[in-house]
């Protein structure tokens, strides 16, 4: 199968099946989904979602952010990964939120990364997600899965060669689901250590089923 035919497979699938994918994060506002991506690097979603009510209703704007205390916000996030980095980054990024861009959270990547704790993963998620730009952002889930798939070279080595090439091949109207595709069929199915091959629905058109299939249904 060639790549062109794995996407084609791909988005007819997934589009059919899955259209309305969406972010797992609970939010309310562009500023709640910033925070709660920061929050969630290498941790789960899920206990994002467990430290983010609390959080939100202490800090319910980008001003309460910016102007609290390391020491007020740790309690909140004390239980997600790298909470001391996290916290510094979640106020820091609050203060170029309010000095820089009015409190409003801003369309562009590039201005995105200008705030601590949001790198291109982070920003192209806010870009896509609350603008429905054709930002693909690239997480575990993603690098993993598109290169399972087949849809990206087995050779790419970085986060960045995998976004270029799926923002290449997908449509720009499905880049913002089609991220959701992956990170939830990587979360739920195509795990890491051990994919769930026998569950999956679109193994007819996987490269890592093609090569790993068992002996019996290659006879």
């Amino acid at each position: 199968m060639t790549r062109k035919e794995r996407y084609e497979s791909f988005l007819e699938y997934f589009s059919e099946n899955q259209p309305q994918a969406e972010t797992e994060l609970n939010y309310e506002n562009p500023y709640q989904l910033l925070v709660a991506v920061i929050l969630s690097a290498q941790c789960t979603d899920k206990r994002v979602n467990m430290v983010t009510p609390a959080l939100f209703e202490a800090f319910p704007t980008p001003e309460h952010l910016a102007n609290a205390h390391f020491d007020e916000v740790l309690p909140y996030i004390k239980s997600v990964t790298f909470m001391n980095n996290k916290t510094k980054h979640l106020i820091g990024m609050a203060k170029i939120l309010v000095e820089d861009f009015n409190s409003e959270v801003p369309e562009k990547v590039e201005d995105l990364q200008k705030m601590p704790g949001v790198g291109r993963k982070t920003a192209n998620v806010i870009a896509s997600v609350v603008f429905n730009k054709a930002a693909m952002a690239v997480d575990t889930h993603v690098f993993r899965v598109s290169k399972r798939l087949g849809l990206v070279n087995q050779n790419a080595k970085t986060p960045l060669e995998v976004e270029k090439t799926l923002i290449k091949h997908i449509p720009a109207e499905y880049v913002h689901v089609a991220h959701h595709w992956l990170i939830l069929h990587g979360r739920y199915v195509c795990v890491a250590r051990k994919p769930k091959c026998e569950e999956c629905k679109i193994t007819h058109f996987c490269r890592y089923f093609e090569k790993n299939k068992p002996l019996e249904n290659q006879l």
